[in-house]
């Protein structure tokens, strides 16, 4: 019988610290830096991707993001904001993009088309025809105009205005403009995409623009490359982790786990996945004593809390009421060594507050103040309030209500 080398929980912890860039040695000078490192860059939030990668930066700006996102010079490699893994918003190297994209999404194409004009059809009562009409205007709109908002295209194409119900009878019914549903379909098809903010860089009304076409590639080379990108960046990894964060089936997940040749490596959890030169690397890393202390502030729906389905290693279960929503998107994190120990939320006024959920000691309290007023300078007045409110973050941010154990982090404080 063949004994697997086995990884602790230890061990995961130092190598997230440095494959996270969760350790001040190991932050990079650009957000595509960043964004290579992890893979991608949550999206769904705006604000996610400046935090996050704000948080492995070596002196993070915001206008130095923004030119990463929409100021690449031509020629040289940026970021595309595609959808993607698990049909979410991602920010992701321009050069991975095509890979990403024939991974996740591109199968699916007919679906998002089915979905779209069935909302539409039951919505609207609007035939084939007049989705296909509508597709193409807003395509003409939009090399007229060279980017539009949706209600900019609303303007220039009345029946996208046209409002009907979703979920009907449902606690969560909500009235939707036809404009939704046919940019949805657009950008899942690989039409437009999302640029530039109509407002600040926490703006979640983008403009639209023309896309330029993804290269197609085949299904089983694209998985096989994302799955070895996810693994270098994640691993070790199980296959329910590839699964979950993909959102294959379980054969896909398996064949691309296979093709990229990771050995297997025993978890406390079961069987786990890592690359033959980064198990060699762990194996340095230990004997060197690990990384240095470190600690980061991540926003909510960063994707190295997002990144796994097992978390047990770096989060205590009991923790994850507090920590997620009722649909398990996280909120804001505070990390010290590569496991996640408090949360914080900006409150009214601007000041950061933070609570930790276990007592630390003196190292990783001054630790973590200083990246408090690391984030706060970076905010620079911007107010950020996370798309995705969890239960601790929303006490943290709420007025006239301190929790024992909270401190505010404030210039001069």
């Amino acid at each position: 019988m063949t004994v697997l080398p086995r990884i602790t929980a230890a061990q995961r912890r130092a190598r997230l610290v440095l494959r996270h860039l969760l350790a001040p040695c190991a932050r990079k000078d650009t957000a595509e830096g960043v964004a290579e490192s992890l893979v991608g860059l949550h999206a769904t939030d705006p604000a996610t991707v400046y935090l996050a990668a704000a948080a492995r930066m070596h002196a993070p700006t915001a206008a130095a993001i923004d030119h990463s996102l929409y100021h690449a010079p031509d020629g040289v490699p940026g970021l595309e904001r595609i959808r993607c893994m698990r049909r979410t918003m991602f920010v992701v190297p321009a050069p991975l993009a095509p890979a990403i994209r024939s991974a996740t999404t591109a199968r699916d194409a007919h679906r998002h088309r089915a979905h779209a004009t069935a909302q539409l059809r039951e919505g609207l009562g609007w035939d084939e025809r007049r989705c296909a009409a509508m597709e193409q205007a807003v395509l003409e709109a939009l090399t007229v105009r060279g980017g539009a908002t949706a209600s900019e295209l609303a303007l220039d194409i009345p029946d996208l205005r046209e409002q009907f119900i979703t979920f009907p009878g449902k606690p969560y019914e909500s009235r939707q403009r036809a404009s939704g549903p046919v940019l949805a379909l657009l950008a899942a098809e690989g039409h437009i995409r999302r640029t530039r903010p109509a407002g600040s860089w926490t703006s979640a009304q983008f403009r639209w623009v023309r896309a330029r076409p993804l290269p197609a590639i085949p299904a089983a080379e694209a998985k096989s490359t994302l799955a070895r990108h996810y693994v270098a960046a994640f691993g070790p990894v199980t296959v329910e982790d590839l699964k979950w964060w993909t959102g294959w089936n379980v054969t896909d997940t398996r064949k691309a786990l296979a093709a990229t040749g990771a050995q297997a490596v025993e978890l406390d959890e079961g069987t786990g996945y890592l690359l033959p030169e980064d198990l060699e690397h762990l194996q340095a890393l230990e004997a060197a004593e690990g990384p240095e202390p470190a600690a980061a502030l991540l926003p909510g729906l960063d994707p190295t809390p997002m990144g796994w389905r097992h978390r047990h290693w770096y989060l205590d279960p009991e923790h994850t009421k507090a920590l997620f929503d009722r649909n398990g998107n996280i909120g804001p994190t505070i990390w010290w060594n590569g496991r996640i120990v408090g949360s914080w939320a900006q409150h009214a006024d601007g000041h950061l507050n933070h609570h930790l959920l276990a007592d630390l000691g003196n190292e990783a309290r001054t630790a973590i103040d200083a990246e408090l007023h690391r984030t706060l300078t970076f905010l620079d007045g911007t107010r950020v309030t996370p798309c995705y409110r969890t239960p601790l973050e929303r006490r943290l941010a709420c007025a006239g209500r301190p929790l024992t154990a909270t401190r505010d982090c404030r210039p001069g404080r």
